[in-house]
């Protein structure tokens, strides 16, 4: 399975800037913050300007983090900005303003987990190890075991999974892991597989199998974002950003009708240090 994922990937893939030849660790990693829960249509755009303006991590981290929550702006769950500057922070002030190569280095960066850090360090670094997302994990779950859906997240299992596929050589463990990562994406697709474009539909155990319902325990499923606390975060947040001066407080009271959910979003921003009280007005860190 896995020579044939390598040998599909090598033919041709989607043109993304961190796949192309020389681009950074550091713009790798802010890459995978980007694209944790956002398309990569939103995300190259954002990628680009983020990089233009702090090409390094010590250029993000000379700056107070409420700028790296302004430049998020609507990619979604900035919490990932605060995480990213804390990052930068550590990478220039530890590692010599280098991204580390190491798993175990990365892993404690802040915001950085078991698949950010494995990422980075496969396609930055080239280092062979397993790296395990919600498409490799589908991939997988219907190539090796005849199961139509992955389930919720089993890291340590998920992780051994793929470990078995990589071949020893390095660069060609990097291609069979990012080759499984665009099979997920764009062909083994959760709702719509195109099996007849598959690399693999040869040896898929789904397929031989006639496509089985899945039947097994689901991931749980994220709640509507309209009307949700999160749209009223991100209400507040956009307020903010549009914002060169702190935002009084009899503004922010009246972005949002339900005076008791917009103090509970208020609340959580404030508690995720998202927000900050100023004197008696609203700030970004």
């Amino acid at each position: 399975m896995a020579g044939s994922i390598a040998e599909w990937f090598a033919a041709g893939h989607r043109d993304l800037p961190w796949r192309r030849a020389g681009f950074s660790a550091w713009g790798t990693l802010v890459s995978e913050f980007m694209l944790q829960q956002t398309p990569v249509a939103r995300v190259i755009p954002a990628l680009e300007r983020w990089l233009s303006r702090w090409p390094t991590p010590a250029d993000l981290a000379s700056v107070p983090p409420g700028e790296a929550v302004r430049a998020w702006e609507r990619l979604g769950y900035p919490r990932r900005a605060l995480a990213l500057h804390g990052a930068a922070t550590v990478i220039a002030e530890r590692h010599g303003n280098v991204v580390p190569a190491d798993v175990d280095a990365l892993l404690e960066l802040p915001g950085v987990g078991p698949y950010t850090a494995r990422a980075v360090a496969a396609f930055a670094y080239g280092v062979r190890t397993p790296v395990v997302d919600t498409n490799v994990r589908r991939v997988l779950a219907r190539a090796l075991r005849g199961q139509g859906d992955a389930g919720p997240a089993r890291t340590t299992a998920d992780l051994a999974e793929m470990a078995a596929q990589l071949p020893t050589d390095p660069a060609r463990a990097r291609l069979v892991n990012a080759g499984t990562m665009e099979l997920g994406q764009t062909i083994c697709t959760a709702r719509t597989p195109r099996c007849d474009d598959c690399p693999i539909a040869h040896l898929c155990a789904w397929r031989a199998a006639g496509y089985p319902s899945y039947e097994g325990p689901r991931a749980a499923v994220q709640k509507k974002y309209e009307g949700s606390d999160r749209q009223v975060r991100g209400i507040v947040l956009r307020e903010l950003r549009a914002s060169d001066t702190p935002v009084p407080v009899e503004v922010v009271a009246g972005l949002w009708a339900d005076a008791v959910q917009l103090d509970r979003a208020v609340s959580g921003l404030l508690r995720d240090g998202l927000v900050v009280l100023d004197g008696d007005d609203y700030a970004l860190p």
